[in-house]
Formats: structure tokens, C-alpha cells, sequence
């Protein structure tokens, strides 16, 4: 009897301790049996399949006004592309957002309206959408020209200086005094290389040109550009280009006063017909599509967009600009000849030796910088002058 009790008691208490084991095992995250106080914290699971996916719009944010005739327009034409694409997906689009804690507003805004894409723009938008990326994991951004990255945050650019080397070069040809500008907004190393470039293409056909470069501190302030523009003419230049999201001041300024142009950006040759040679201008539509249907699929993580995409030349993203009516057909022939060796790999704008203002070697001759090296540039080369604002 005692027996029979004992093991039934010996039952009751193992039967216990196995339902307790049960409903302990169930409460634990991931039911992980080896799990102990002292094991890492859990990995997170997150699906990113999702990210980017299920929303109603896109939002587009923009520095300036979409009718520029520069940096905004070009990416305005892309937002437009997205649109003609999707008819099903609402695009937003928010003009003259600052750099500034605005610019975390807006797309806060736009993510309560449905965006579970988004594309700042402008480089000082960089900060903001990193702030804004990291309250919404969920949404996808593509910030347009930036160095730094995070898990739902992918940029995106183009080697643009190839573009400008090789209108630097119909500069050079076009030239007749050897003097030539450059107005531009502020030292980061995306301005500072495309000067570089521009310099460097035209001292390939005219080595005593020099490029004489003004720094405005702002993006588009017309007011400054006009005033840049007339005391760089003052002074002799003969063509001037820019590195200002806005042209209209600078082009219409230089074609009242009949000196010669190259943009950059998006196509002004309407704003100068006597006076535009060509311009670097970007190819977004084609781009913008794909990044948003790559998104949209749930497959941003692993794609070219989720970390540092750089399109090119070879790739269509960039491109050479319309050349003027009174640019003569042998410089456009050169020109053109010159972007078949550089799409071929025979030229190569950066190939060293490459000095700075100082005399000082900064690329090695027989080297050939990567992108990210020229994407670091802090200096400006033999021939360009005026100083880097500290």
C-alpha cells in the first residue's frame, strides 16, 4: 500500500515538474532551450523582405524649386518617371526643404501620408533622413549623393566628374583667353572634384588655362551668383561654369554680357543660345524607376542601392550635355572622341601625377584613384585659383 502511494506520489510530482518545464519553455523568446541569464541578447529577426513594401506613396524632397534649371529639376524629371511608372502609387513631392531639423519634419510627414519609400535629395539632407531612418526601420531611403549609410538607408550618386572633365576639355578648346570660372556653392569634396576635373580637362588641351573659382556658401542665392559672375568677367574669364543648384542667374548674367558657358546639372542651353558650349548633367528617370521597384519587391537589403551606388558614363547616368550652336563641329567631333576613350578605359581623367595649388603630389604618377579616394577630396589642383573656404 505504502508502494502504491509512494508511486503515485513520485508520478504527481514528476507530472508537475513536466508541465512546468512545458509553460516555462513556451514563455521564453524563440523557445530556445539552450537560453541562460548569461547568453547575448537575441538576435532580431526583423523581416527586411518588408522594407519599403506596402506603402501607398513615395516622397521626394527637394532643396530647391522643381524649375532650377539645375540640381532640382534634374531629380524632379526622375520623380516624374516614378509617376508615369506607378499610376497606382501617390508621389509627394515638398520644394525648398532647408538642411535642417525641417527636413525630418517633412518626411515624417510624408511617411503619416503613406510613404514607405523616400528620396532626400540634397547632400545636408543626409543627417535628417539618417535621424528620421532610424525611428522608421520599415521605410526605405535613398538619399541622393551621400557618404554615410545605414540598414534601411542606401545612397546613391554618379561619377560626374566624368562628365565634367570632358567639358572641361570643350572649355579649353573654346577658350581664347585661358581664363576660365567657376562658381560654387560650398568646400565639400563632390564640388572640390568636380573643379578638379574641369581644370584637369582643359589644361589636356591648353596647359597654361586656369580656372579662377569662387565659393558663394549657399546652394542658390542669385544675388551672390550675380555677383560672382560679373567679377569673375571682370577679371577676364572668358567661360564660366558652376557648381550651384540653380543656373538661370549665372547663364543669363554671362549671355548678357557675351561670355561663353558650360552647365551642369540639367540642360540650360535655352537660356543662352549664343553663348552655351555644353554641359554634366544627370540621367535620373531610368534610376529612379528601378529603385523604387526594388524596393517595392521587398528587396533592398543585398541590392546595389543599399549601400554607396555610384552610377556612370558607361552607364548612362551621367552624361555629356547638348553642345551650343556656335560650338564648331571639329570640338564637338574631339569631344566625342575623347568620351570614346574614357568609356573605353584608354583615358583616364585622375591618372597621376596630379598636384595640388601647393606643388604638393597628391596622386601618384602611374596611379589611378578609386572613386571613393576621388570622392574624399579635399584639395584643388595646379591651375585653379582662390582658396578653400575653412
Amino acid at each position: 500500500m505504502k508502494k502504491r502511494m509512494k508511486r503515485k506520489a513520485s508520478s504527481l510530482v514528476l507530472g508537475t515538474l513536466a508541465m512546468i518545464m512545458l509553460i516555462t519553455g513556451c514563455s521564453q523568446p524563440g523557445n530556445n532551450s539552450n537560453s541562460s541569464a548569461n547568453s547575448p541578447e537575441p538576435v532580431s529577426t526583423e523581416n527586411n523582405s518588408t522594407m519599403g513594401t506596402g506603402g501607398s506613396a513615395v516622397g521626394f524632397i527637394f532643396v530647391g524649386t522643381k524649375d532650377d534649371y539645375g540640381y532640382n529639376q534634374a531629380a524632379y524629371l526622375g520623380s516624374v518617371a516614378v509617376e508615369e511608372a506607378n499610376p497606382d502609387l501617390k508621389v509627394l513631392r515638398a520644394e525648398n526643404v532647408p538642411e535642417t531639423a525641417e527636413a525630418e519634419r517633412v518626411m515624417e510627414q510624408m511617411i503619416k501620408d503613406g510613404a514607405q519609400i523616400i528620396f532626400p535629395t540634397s547632400y545636408g539632407h543626409l543627417e535628417p533622413a539618417l535621424n528620421v531612418a532610424k525611428r522608421h526601420p520599415d521605410v526605405v531611403f535613398y538619399h541622393q549623393g551621400g557618404l554615410k549609410t545605414a540598414n534601411n538607408l542606401g545612397t546613391y550618386f554618379g561619377t560626374i566628374w566624368e562628365p565634367v572633365y570632358l567639358a572641361g576639355i570643350a572649355a579649353g578648346k573654346m577658350s581664347k583667353s585661358g581664363k576660365l570660372g567657376y562658381i560654387v556653392s560650398v568646400p565639400i569634396p563632390q564640388v572640390l572634384l568636380n573643379v578638379n576635373a574641369f581644370t584637369l580637362g582643359a589644361q589636356s588641351v591648353n596647359p597654361d588655362v586656369t580656372t579662377s573659382v569662387v565659393f558663394t556658401g549657399s546652394w542658390c542665392d542669385p544675388g551672390q551668383q550675380a555677383n560672382a559672375t560679373n567679377s569673375l568677367i571682370d577679371g577676364g574669364v572668358d567661360v564660366l561654369s558652376l557648381h550651384q543648384d540653380c543656373m538661370k542667374t549665372v547663364i543669363d548674367t554671362a549671355e548678357r554680357r557675351g561670355i561663353m558657358t558650360v552647365g551642369y546639372h540639367a540642360d540650360a542651353s535655352s537660356l543662352a543660345p549664343n553663348g552655351w558650349i555644353t554641359g554634366s548633367v544627370w540621367n535620373w528617370p531610368d534610376l529612379f524607376v528601378d529603385m523604387v521597384k526594388t524596393a517595392q519587391e521587398g528587396s533592398f537589403k543585398g541590392s546595389k542601392y543599399d549601400g554607396k551606388f555610384r552610377g556612370t558614363l558607361a552607364d548612362d547616368i551621367v552624361q555629356i550635355g547638348s553642345f551650343g550652336a556656335n560650338v564648331p563641329a571639329d570640338v564637338v567631333q574631339f569631344v566625342q572622341g575623347k568620351k570614346d576613350e574614357l568609356l573605353k578605359g584608354t583615358l583616364l581623367p585622375f591618372a597621376g601625377p596630379v598636384k595640388d595649388q601647393a606643388g604638393t603630389v597628391r596622386i601618384n604618377e602611374g596611379e589611378t584613384p578609386a572613386v571613393e579616394q576621388l570622392e574624399g577630396s579635399d584639395y584643388l589642383v595646379e591651375g585653379v585659383i582662390g582658396s578653400i573656404p575653412q
